[in-house]
């Protein structure tokens, strides 16, 4: 097992301005069927599963470094960007709201984000102003990307807005460094 200093998802800070601007490690990117999940005891990215259902990650998808979410893994991100970039990059992002979710391990919130150098995106600054059809795509297949697996459901419940988003920012950081201490300390 490698020391916690050494874990990209325990190491890294979460942002360069807590909470308004991110860093979003992918692990699924855009239109792949596999979800990928960094191991929390290595470096590296592994193959949890190929999604059952006929959907693909409609935006990329990960964590944000140094926070820790009520399910005890790091806080889930999707990041609006026009392409799809590759897992384990680290973007600066830009969270815009939030999605709360329950799934079989509980509560399940994921940070919704723009890509800060995307000049599709960058200028959205909450989530109102997105058009109707990408909260629609994306809560679809939030909704049914586990139908048909065994044992596992979700459940979306209701979005919220950047400040939503940026008091669940600050709660799990706060978390992560009441459970581990203040080791993510670099910067990207």
């Amino acid at each position: 097992m490698m020391k916690e200093e050494n874990l990209y998802w325990k190491s890294i800070i979460p942002g360069p301005e807590i909470p308004k601007r991110m860093y979003a490690i992918i692990e699924c990117p855009k239109g792949t069927q596999n979800k990928y999940e960094m191991s929390k005891n290595t470096n590296l990215l592994k193959l949890d599963r190929v999604l059952h259902s006929s959907v693909i990650y409609p935006q990329d998808y990960g964590f944000i470094p140094g926070t820790y979410a009520d399910d005890g893994d790091p806080l889930d991100i999707l990041v609006l960007i026009t392409h799809p970039t590759y897992p384990l990059t680290c973007l600066e992002v830009k969270p815009i709201g939030v999605l709360l979710m329950e799934d079989q391990s509980g509560v399940d919130e994921k940070i919704l984000a723009v890509s800060e150098f995307d000049p599709v995106y960058q200028n959205y600054e909450d989530i109102v102003q997105l058009p109707q059809h990408f909260i629609d795509e994306i809560q679809e297949f939030f909704r049914t990307y586990k139908n048909l697996e065994e044992k596992s459901y979700s459940e979306v419940k209701e979005w919220k807005g950047r400040d939503y988003a940026h008091m669940v920012i600050n709660n799990c950081v706060e978390a992560f460094k009441k459970k581990f201490g203040d080791i993510a300390q670099i910067h990207p």
